[in-house]
Order: C-alpha cells, then sequence, then structure tokens
C-alpha cells in the first residue's frame, strides 16, 4: 500500500513538474529564409518577460531585446538590418527555458 502511495505521489509531482516547464510552444520564423524582416511568432502559456537572442554560427550574439508576452499567440517581427547573409540561431529566453531554432538571410 505504501508502495502505491509513493508511485502516485511520484506521478502526480513528475506531471506538475514537467506540465510548468514549458511556457513556450510552437516557435517559428515566416518567412524563412528571408530578405529583409520576418516574423517570429509562439505560443506562451502565461503572460511574461522574455528574452530575445540572436546568435551567428560562430555562437556571437548579434540580437538582444527585452518583450512583454501576452497569454496566447505571440508574434514578433525582426529585420535584417546590417546582418549579412548566413545561417542564425534565434532563442526565446523565459525564466524556465530557452527555445532555439535557426533562420538564414538570404
Amino acid at each position: 500500500m505504501m508502495k502505491k502511495l509513493l508511485l502516485l505521489l511520484f506521478f502526480t509531482i513528475s506531471t506538475i513538474v514537467f506540465s510548468q516547464e514549458k511556457s513556450i510552444e510552437n516557435l517559428s520564423a515566416a518567412p524563412n529564409p528571408f530578405t529583409n524582416s520576418t516574423k517570429i511568432s509562439f505560443n506562451a502559456i502565461n503572460s511574461s518577460t522574455i528574452i530575445l537572442n540572436v546568435k551567428n554560427v560562430l555562437g556571437k550574439t548579434v540580437f538582444k531585446k527585452t518583450y512583454k508576452t501576452k497569454l496566447g499567440k505571440n508574434a514578433i517581427p525582426f529585420y535584417k538590418n546590417d546582418l549579412s547573409t548566413g545561417i542564425y540561431i534565434y532563442s526565446i529566453q523565459d525564466k524556465n527555458k530557452i527555445t532555439s531554432k535557426r533562420f538564414v538571410i538570404k
């Protein structure tokens, strides 16, 4: 009986921890590849402050900015500005997790 209770407690705690881990879902950039600008879209599970970070393939940060998200669908426009053509890694960081993907500037 005690083992069953401990097992049930373990699964309950695991479910709560893992369900709170994902606060950003469906991260994407469209269009990708792009020439001048793209829109970085994602769903937020709650309102929070995030950091958008863009790095080149060498790992150097070329863009970093803080944004406030709202519950649900969010979109951040990203402009090429003086970045050269190539592959870049963009990431959204909140207080719990960093989610990263890549886009191409052509």
